[in-house]
């Protein structure tokens, strides 16, 4: 189970009322899943799209070589990252904008990796956005995900299974399970999984590495 299923304007509303906060909340325990996905992204090099940039926490984590682009459905949010990315001189993010995951508005095989920390259990669809990432990263690039994955049984499955039913005033889904990916995998041809692998804390969030044939 995903919880109750999940709307954009359900998402932008709670990132909205996130948005002030955010940082305070969530950057110290996201930090290591950021880190993880930025280095794994910047090995990819050249140009590199952070679907889901939020408030920029992890544009200053890539390597300074690298080209960031940075999309996300919440205006909120991504005013904090324009102020993140000018305090820290951030010359290499060539823009942010506000962008559907699941309606892309760039072309085809237009990066060399694309980055979603994060985003998984927000979207509505996750397997339509997991076709967008595919269809705007190049054939070799990978797409790199943090996510957390929902608790299969045990007390963390049954705190996932009640926050659940708050998933609409969370603005993401806390019961996310590894299916959802599985299943779309097992329909790809030209995606394969390159690494999944436990982040700290406590295997909190895992890393995801699919590259694209």
């Amino acid at each position: 189970m995903t919880g109750e299923a999940l709307t954009n304007a359900e998402v932008a509303s709670a990132y909205a009322r996130w948005a002030p906060i955010y940082d305070l909340t969530f950057a110290l325990v996201m930090r290591a899943g950021r880190r993880a996905a930025a280095a794994a992204a910047s090995r990819c090099g050249g140009h590199i799209l952070d679907v889901g940039v939020g408030t920029g926490l992890e544009l200053p984590m890539f390597d300074e070589g690298v080209r960031l682009t940075g999309v996300d459905l919440s205006e909120p949010m991504l005013r904090r990252c324009l102020r993140r990315v000018r305090e820290r001189k951030l010359v290499n993010v060539d823009g942010l904008a506000v962008m559907d995951a699941m309606r892309l508005a760039f072309p085809e095989a237009a990066f060399d990796a694309v980055v979603g920390p994060f985003v998984l259990t927000v979207v509505p669809d996750p397997a339509r956005t997991l076709d967008e990432l595919t269809r705007v990263v190049r054939p070799g690039g990978e797409i790199i995900l943090v996510n957390h994955i929902g608790a299969a049984s045990g007390p963390m499955a049954a705190l996932e299974t009640w926050l659940a039913a708050k998933s609409a005033a969370l603005g993401w889904r806390p019961a996310f399970p590894w299916s959802i990916v599985q299943d779309w995998l097992n329909g790809r041809t030209d995606v394969k999984l390159a690494e999944r692998r436990a982040l700290p804390p406590w295997g909190l969030f895992t890393l995801i590495r699919l590259s694209r044939l």
